[in-house]
């Protein structure tokens, strides 16, 4: 018996700025566990449907307790199936994720719905499934609990990385930008003051000496 997840998430941008930044969310701050992303297939149906599928690759670090289960090659990337299919007159999109890499130790499936939010059409909602399971005999459970632990973590990220590079498209200074200009200014200004502090305490000993 697998694990099952269902959670919501919103956006406050429209359906089509979401699915715009669907395409162009790698790289973005968040993402720097995903190394490639490839197009294997892609389509319109004759009802104007935009179905694709992609490779993605990511770095997937096990736990420690969880290596000597896997190919030495194999602990540290994973290997991503993505399928999606637009639909520009239901305004829908919707996504299936699943793991080719270490399939039998851990799989995980993810189901996503990209609709226009009912109570503000200018926004839009993520309905988000997701099912863990494993088949390795005396630790599918410790490995399917990690997996929930891991895939939320996961959408936090994948919230933040949709809200960066959303920011971004419309000509607005992510907040992570903003939060690394106050970091980075925090250091010159430290800098400058240990510079300042170097020179004053060099001065006074040359007056000592004068």
């Amino acid at each position: 018996m697998g694990k099952y997840v269902c959670c919501t998430g919103l956006l406050k941008n429209t359906w089509d700025q979401v699915c715009i930044a669907f395409w162009q969310r790698y790289p973005n701050p968040y993402s720097n566990h995903v190394l490639t992303e490839d197009i294997i297939f892609r389509e319109v149906t004759p009802s104007n449907c935009l179905i694709s599928r992609r490779l993605l690759t990511k770095t997937s670090r096990a736990p420690r307790w969880m290596e000597r289960y896997l190919p030495k090659h194999m602990t540290n990337s994973a290997y991503i199936i993505e399928d999606s299919v637009v639909d520009p007159q239901k305004r829908t999109m919707t996504t299936l994720t699943w793991n080719i890499s270490h399939a039998r130790l851990m799989s995980v499936e993810e189901r996503c719905l990209y609709q226009i939010n009912q109570e503000n059409g200018s926004w839009t909602e993520i309905k988000r499934e997701a099912w863990i399971s494993s088949s390795l005999y005396g630790l599918s459970r410790a490995i399917q609990e990690f997996g929930l632990a891991r895939f939320k973590n996961s959408v936090t990220k994948t919230m933040k990385g949709f809200e960066y590079v959303l920011s971004r498209m419309q000509g607005e200074t992510p907040s992570r930008t903003l939060a690394e200009t106050a970091t980075e200014r925090a250091r010159e200004t430290a800098m400058a003051a240990k510079v300042k502090a170097k020179d004053l305490a060099s001065h006074a000993q040359k007056k000592q000496y004068v």
